[in-house]
């Protein structure tokens, strides 16, 4: 039995490209389905959560999520990742020494912002640092002509943020926190201000005009909010 998107909470963007929105954080899931493999975007704020992103996307793509790409390093977006401990997890350059050497102030973060310390607790203590890390761009082929991009777009939201483009008519770019739309982005201890700007037109570079942008937090926006929210962290934060 085929189950549609909506089914299963999730919102179809373009042929075998999705996402859903997490309760709690409002936090973005992504799914990029090719013909026998598919990649999900962030992985949520627990085991619990990640592995109900995990079975949903499997149930939409037909096969086994094969690829994760975390787009930065905050527990909303990476406490599910143990869940897909047999894939292949991407991070910017960089991720992996944060998730070795800050895994207990990543928890302690997610403890702060309300999140249960025992669940906090097991999901910090089953983290590992991805495996494959991407310093610039990296191609991934998931077969039936579907290819993505990797991109380390940051610093900006952190000091390693990593942007998920899928070409097609349009395009669809997966932001991370660098892009935000139920809210004004968050710009913690980790961010690197004066960066992120400049972190948000290497998004509009790549996707460009006609691109649907994915942010990490609230509804798909397209290039003029991204503009939009670009110039308004530039005044914010006194750079170009």
């Amino acid at each position: 039995m085929t189950v549609t998107w909506e089914e299963l909470g999730w919102e179809r963007l373009a042929d075998g490209v999705g996402r859903c929105r997490l309760p709690g954080w409002d936090c973005t899931a992504g799914l990029v389905a090719g013909d026998a493999a598919a990649l999900v975007v962030d992985a949520g704020s627990s085991l619990v959560e990640g592995a109900s992103v995990r079975e949903r996307a499997e149930a939409l793509a037909g096969c086994r999520v094969t690829h994760l790409a975390l787009t930065h390093g905050h527990f909303d977006h990476v406490f599910g990742a143990p869940a897909f401990a047999d894939a292949q997890v991407f991070g910017a350059a960089g991720l992996d020494a944060v998730f070795a050497q800050g895994v207990a102030e990543i928890r302690a973060d997610a403890v702060r912002n309300g999140l249960d310390a025992r669940v906090a607790a097991e999901a910090a203590g089953a983290l590992v640092p991805p495996g494959r890390l991407v310093s610039g761009e990296l191609e991934l082929d998931l077969g039936g002509g579907r290819r993505v991009l990797l991109a380390r777009v940051g610093p900006g939201h952190t000091a390693h943020d990593l942007a998920v483009l899928v070409p097609g008519s349009p395009a669809t770019v997966f932001c991370g926190d660098l892009v935000e739309e139920s809210g004004e982005p968050q710009a913690g201890p980790d961010a690197v201000p004066s960066a992120w700007p400049a972190a948000l037109d290497r998004l509009l570079a790549l996707g460009g005009e006609d691109a649907l942008y994915v942010p990490g937090h609230g509804a798909v926006v397209d290039a003029g909010f991204v503009r939009a929210q670009r110039d308004r962290l530039a005044a914010r934060f006194g750079v170009s």
